[in-house]
């Protein structure tokens, strides 16, 4: 298998089916051997049933979490490479090309930096936007010399081979920051691409916790430095 599309989902009905069939269109377009991934962190709505009657792989994590459920995917995952993103439609999926060509020049983690696309009005928090995401990238760049600008951006690709050695212990968003310190520290290759993000289609009331949230980051970027 070259390559996994992997979704972490609770509770995404409303969007699934649709990220599911632009994805689907876009692996048809790079003809390779490839599947798509849902790993089920809890979800009591008919997510799953849409996941499986559109063919898609499901498997479930008990272990609630962003992070707990990406990490179950990665392992579950039998493709290569593995590029994750979210089911709300806020990423769009047409960058896939763009990240299974990053990773096939060697780059073991290519991440999307949101800041240098387009983005639709009112899709990220002002919170996020100007203050939580910009600290916690800029904390990321000083302090392990990450060439990085978006810390936070959810839609990234993996060599799967490359990251398997290493220990991950975050389970919820703050395994987005821990990804990254741990796979530098690892002197594994970091790249980023511009990407557009767009409005939660869900219509309901996001996972993230601003400062819940913004402070588990923040702990990981300070206890990953003195290690």
């Amino acid at each position: 298998m070259e390559l996994t599309v992997l979704l972490p989902c609770l509770n995404e009905e409303k969007t699934l089916a649709n990220v599911i069939q632009e994805i689907t269109d876009e692996l048809n377009e790079l003809r390779v051997k490839s599947e798509i991934l849902v790993v089920d962190n809890g979800s009591n709505d008919n997510s799953m049933k849409i996941a499986k009657k559109l063919k898609a792989r499901v498997v479930k994590e008990k272990q609630r979490g962003y992070g707990a459920a990406l990490q179950a995917g990665i392992k579950s995952a039998k493709g290569k490479y593995i590029i994750f993103g979210d089911c709300d439609q806020s990423y769009s999926f047409k960058y896939i090309n763009l990240f299974y060509k990053e990773l096939k020049k060697g780059n073991d983690l290519v991440m999307g930096n949101r800041f240098l696309g387009k983005m639709e009005k009112g899709a990220m928090p002002f919170s996020h936007k100007y203050i939580g995401t910009p600290l916690i990238s800029f904390l990321g760049r000083k302090l392990y010399k990450i060439n990085a600008g978006d810390f936070n951006c959810g839609l990234r690709g993996l060599n799967k081979d490359s990251i398997s050695k290493i220990t991950f212990n975050s389970h919820g968003m703050e395994f987005a920051s821990e990804m990254i310190i741990k796979i530098k520290k690892a002197n594994l290759k970091i790249t980023e691409i511009p990407i557009d993000f767009f409005k939660d289609k869900r219509g309901k009331k996001s996972h993230l916790n601003t400062i819940k949230d913004g402070i588990r980051h923040m702990k990981v970027i300070f206890r990953e430095l003195g290690k």
